[in-house]
C-alpha cells in the first residue's frame, strides 16, 4: 500500500461544511444575492472558490474576487472554526504514523488558514507538511497544490509517484492526483455527489471512515 498519503483537508479531514457555506451565504448577501438554502452551497466545499463563485453564480472575475473578499471578512474570525474533525480521523492518522507512512495535507484552502486548522485540531502531530493556495489565487488550483507538496518530498519519478496518494472527497481531487501521475483514494463521507468519485477515475473509494482504515491499514484490520 502508498507509503506516501497526501490528504485534503475540506471534506476528509475535516467537515467544514458550516464554516464554508455560512462564509459564501455571507458573502452573496453582501453583493445582493440571497440564497437562504446553505445546502445549495455546498458545491463551494472543496474547489477553489474564485472559480465557484463564476460557475455557480455567473459572476465575472471581478465580482469573485469582491466575493472573495466578503468570504474572508467572516471566515478568518468565525467560519474557519465552525469546522469539525470527523470521527475516527486522529485515530487514524496516528496508526498510519506508527506504521512508518509519511502524511502531508494538499488542501485548495490557502495555506495560511490550512496551518491555523492543522495547529488548532492537533493535526501537526501527525503531518509532515501543510500545503495549500496562496492568497492571490495564483495557485487556485489543486494540481499545483498537489505539485508542490510532492516536490517537497522530492517524489519525482514514476517509480516514486508509484508510492504516493492523495485522498480527497471532490473530483478536483481525483484530477489533480493524477495530474501529477499519483493514485486519488476517494472518501464517501465528504461532499462529492453520488458517483462523482468514480465517474472521475478515482483509483480506490471508501464510503466511510472504517472502510479507508481497512484500505490504508488492511494488516490492522483483519
Amino acid at each position: 500500500m502508498y507509503q506516501n498519503l497526501l490528504f485534503d483537508l475540506d471534506g476528509t479531514l475535516t467537515d467544514s461544511a458550516e464554516g464554508i457555506t455560512k462564509c459564501v451565504q455571507y458573502a452573496l448577501a453582501k453583493m445582493g444575492i440571497d440564497e437562504p438554502d446553505l445546502h445549495k452551497l455546498e458545491v463551494f466545499i472543496g474547489p477553489p472558490l474564485r472559480a465557484s463563485y463564476i460557475k455557480y453564480f455567473g459572476l465575472t472575475p471581478s465580482q469573485a474576487e469582491e466575493g472573495i473578499a466578503h468570504y474572508r471578512e467572516r471566515y478568518t474570525t468565525t467560519g474557519i472554526w465552525e469546522n469539525k474533525v470527523y470521527p475516527g480521523m486522529m485515530e487514524l492518522l496516528a496508526a498510519l504514523k506508527q506504521d512508518g507512512r509519511r502524511l502531508g495535507m494538499a488542501t485548495a484552502k490557502p495555506e495560511v488558514f490550512a496551518l491555523r486548522i492543522a495547529e488548532r485540531f492537533g493535526f501537526n502531530e501527525y503531518l509532515e507538511d501543510v500545503t495549500g493556495c496562496t492568497l492571490d489565487g495564483k495557485t487556485d488550483n489543486k494540481a499545483l497544490v498537489v505539485a508542490a507538496a510532492l516536490e517537497k518530498w522530492q517524489l519525482r519519478t514514476p517509480e516514486q509517484k508509484a508510492a504516493a496518494a492523495l485522498i480527497g472527497d471532490r473530483r478536483e481531487d481525483v484530477l489533480a492526483a493524477h495530474a501529477n501521475g499519483i493514485a486519488c483514494i476517494g472518501v464517501g463521507f465528504g461532499f462529492a455527489a453520488p458517483g462523482e468519485l468514480q465517474e472521475a477515475g478515482a483509483d480506490h473509494y471508501a464510503a466511510t471512515m472504517d472502510e479507508l482504515r481497512r484500505l490504508l491499514l488492511p494488516d490492522q484490520c483483519s
